[in-house]
């Protein structure tokens, strides 16, 4: 019930999707839980972000895992999922009488730069966590020119990254 809990508030209070989520994560599951520490949430959300689906929905799956198993992966799935989805349902009723309202407007706005700031943070947490070696800062730079300027797949970057990853620590 804890991890339902947990992760309910966690769904219930972020905008902007699993990234926005992430420093919610951190501070419930590292910081006040305990359940694992900052290098085991950042490995969880490199596999998170390498797998199909929304990046909160698989943390939360795999944090679960390993507190209590199959039953804790489901309910902190389901607590990370329900907010969301009854949040949609909600609007999805009214969206088309109150989408042009101002105020709804100027909340939009507000949110979404809420919400690039919870990006920025966790972007900021997971750099002070990784590695800081030649090669991570290369891969980082060489990711970003390849994804924004040369608009490469992602999925096609990071598999690169995972090649270059394993390649680097077998030999």
């Amino acid at each position: 019930m804890d991890l339902f809990l947990s992760f309910f508030k966690i769904g219930l209070f972020t905008f902007g999707g699993g990234y926005a989520m992430i420093p919610l994560i951190e501070k419930e599951a590292v910081e006040n839980k305990k359940w694992l520490s900052g290098e085991e949430l950042l490995d969880i959300i490199a596999i998170a972000e390498s797998t199909p689906g929304p990046i909160a929905v698989n943390a939360a799956t795999f944090i679960g895992k390993k507190i209590k198993g199959f039953a804790g992966a489901l309910c902190a799935t389901a607590g990370v999922v329900l907010p969301s989805f009854i949040i949609i349902l909600i609007v999805s009723f009214f969206w088309e009488k109150f989408k042009e309202l101002r105020v709804v407007r100027y909340a939009f706005w507000g949110i979404r730069a809420g919400v690039l700031a919870l990006i920025a943070k966790a972007l900021v947490s997971m750099f002070m966590k990784s590695s800081k070696d030649l090669l991570s800062y290369f891969l980082m730079g060489a990711s970003a020119v390849a994804v924004i300027v040369f608009d490469i797949n992602a999925i096609i970057v990071i598999l690169c990254c995972a090649l270059i990853g394993l390649v680097y620590t077998i030999r």
